[in-house]
């Protein structure tokens, strides 16, 4: 699997991911400027991440200019045909604006940024710590669907504490049911507001972001 990475004005991850893929998953990663179109170098198999940080300076709402940019419509058509599509933090909220991922991220429950490591829990059942750096990650969605989301099997993580336990005191942003990362229903676009590209190196002293990659099958 191959990668490919798009830099949006105003990412600030984009190297911490091209840093956790290249050297801590060992795939082969291509840095994608927003203002090409050509993905002609990626197959289905392969996979275009949208990295974390504040495009467009987070003017308008987060996510919302570079849902325009060049680059987006070649990677909404990629995903179309079945490419995989990771969007961590800006980029799920990039993912969301697109119309690749159903809902939207509101401003954080308490009204500020945050930056902490937090736990969610995934298809494993295992508690990985993993960072948040978000000012707009509260995860909102109509009950509808909400519920379609519970139905298909569509919540990849939520927040919980370092037990596992799911509740509102381990929810960090107030995002609807703990949702901290979802996929579409053709299990080929992910979106998720915590960071594993932060935790995916021994000099981090965690390697629970590479537990998530894994569970994506991004690995």
């Amino acid at each position: 699997m191959k990668f490919g990475v798009v830099v949006f004005p105003g990412s600030n991850c984009d190297r911490d991911m091209y840093a956790a893929v290249a050297y801590d998953l060992g795939k082969e990663v291509i840095m994608l400027w927003h203002k090409d179109k050509d993905l002609g170098m990626f197959s289905t198999d392969d996979c275009i991440v949208l990295p974390g940080g504040f495009s467009y300076g987070d003017y308008l709402r987060c996510g919302a200019i570079a849902r325009f940019s060049p680059m987006m419509q070649s990677v909404i058509d990629f995903a179309n045909r079945g490419g995989k599509v990771l969007g961590v933090c800006n980029g799920f909220q990039i993912l969301c604006e697109s119309g690749l991922l159903p809902g939207v991220l509101l401003q954080n429950a308490n009204q500020q940024f945050i930056c902490k490591n937090v736990y969610i829990k995934g298809s494993n059942g295992e508690a990985l710590k993993i960072p948040i750096a978000h000012g707009e990650g509260r995860y909102h969605a109509d009950e509808h669907t909400l519920d379609e989301l519970e139905a298909n099997n569509q919540v990849i993580f939520r927040y919980c504490d370092e037990k596992g336990k799911i509740d509102a005191n381990a929810n960090p942003n107030g995002a609807l049911r703990n949702i901290a990362g979802i996929r579409n229903k053709t299990n080929n676009v992910f979106g998720m507001m915590p960071h594993p590209e932060r935790a995916s190196s021994p000099a981090m002293s965690n390697l629970d972001g590479k537990k998530v990659f894994e569970l994506l099958g991004l690995n």
